[in-house]
């Protein structure tokens, strides 16, 4: 039951990561989902996987604080209607996990356990982690770089 909250949790956070218009509250659904996923790792016993993709998680949380912070304008109220409406929006695609079950077929792949399989075939998710890190850092180095050439 805890997963699937956590779950339900992680969906609504990514939702809102996703259609928030103002920076800094995007960033912090950002976090929640980054987080939550982390906890997911944790409870299904990958604790070296929960590590790495907290650690990762704050460093790409770090950047687009200072960035979100530096680059937007004024915080404007979020208008109460969109945001129930996203959080509608993330709980209506959890239903599907919430009420279906997915049984897992028995093969070769049974013997190794969940940790190991995770954490083993992590490779190409870290690669694509620290990429999408770097181009964020790139790019906010180029546009802070931009402005403060303008303001010249």
């Amino acid at each position: 039951m805890i997963l699937e909250l956590l779950s339900v949790g992680l969906i609504i956070a990514a939702c809102l990561a996703i259609f928030l218009d103002e920076a800094v509250y995007s960033v912090a659904a950002l976090a929640a989902t980054l987080f939550l996923t982390a906890m997911l790792y944790a409870l299904s016993g990958a604790l070296f996987a929960a590590i790495f993709q907290f650690a990762m998680g704050a460093g790409t949380l770090a950047i687009l604080f200072l960035s979100g912070e530096m680059l937007s304008e004024k915080p404007q109220k979020i208008p109460r209607k969109n945001l129930l409406s996203l959080i509608a929006v993330g709980l209506l695609l959890s239903l599907p996990m919430i009420f279906l079950s997915v049984s897992s077929p028995t093969s070769v792949l049974s013997e190794i356990s969940f940790e190991k399989a995770l954490w083993n075939l992590r490779a190409v998710d870290v690669v694509l982690q620290g990429l999408v890190i770097m181009t964020v850092t790139l790019g906010i180095a180029i546009v802070l770089h931009e402005k403060r050439n303008g303001e010249k």
